[in-house]
């Protein structure tokens, strides 16, 4: 598929079919995310992949967004891995973790699953409920799986601002 139409084409799906997703497309979402660029290549990611039962009603009780997604993918950072900018100390945890969510997610969409980053959650009640280390701290939630049939994207899902207003040229 052509980039700009599958950048275009992908949308944030809020309803899932029930079926599994098979171990090997699961692998090439995670496969796009390891290949995904971070800052001086640290690589500061931790992806957990939530599929069991428990583990997702865990997810539940930290938000709303689940949509009744088969997998939720819990995209955090290592804070003791990170790389930071010298003069401020500005961290790269969040933007790594971001453009590794952004590379599965478009992997996931080529390969025909549905996904929607979901930034609205309990961080604190998440950590807690997995036990995360307090150097990991997760960045986006992300369900995963196959679109419901009746699956469709959100009436602002065309809507944009012009390429005027959002690119400047010096």
């Amino acid at each position: 598929m052509e980039f700009l139409k599958l950048a275009a084409d992908r949308y944030s799906v809020r309803k899932f079919d029930p079926r599994p997703v098979e171990d090997e497309v699961l692998a090439k979402v995670l496969k796009a995310g390891h290949l995904a660029p971070t800052a001086v290549n640290f690589q500061p990611q931790k992806i957990y992949v939530i599929k069991s039962e428990e583990a997702m009603e865990k997810v539940r009780d930290c938000t709303p967004c689940h949509f009744g997604a088969p997998i939720m993918l819990m995209i955090c950072h290592d804070t003791n891995t990170c790389w930071k900018r010298s003069f401020d100390g500005k961290s790269s945890g969040d933007i790594d973790a971001s453009i590794v969510a952004t590379h599965m997610m478009l992997q996931a969409a080529e390969l025909g699953l549905g996904t929607t980053w979901v930034m609205f959650f309990d961080s604190a009640k998440l950590s807690e409920v997995f036990a995360l280390p307090e150097n990991i701290v997760p960045t986006a939630l992300m369900p995963l799986g196959y679109p419901a049939a009746d699956a469709e994207a959100s009436e602002k899902h065309a809507v944009c601002r012009s390429e005027e207003e959002l690119v400047i040229t010096l």
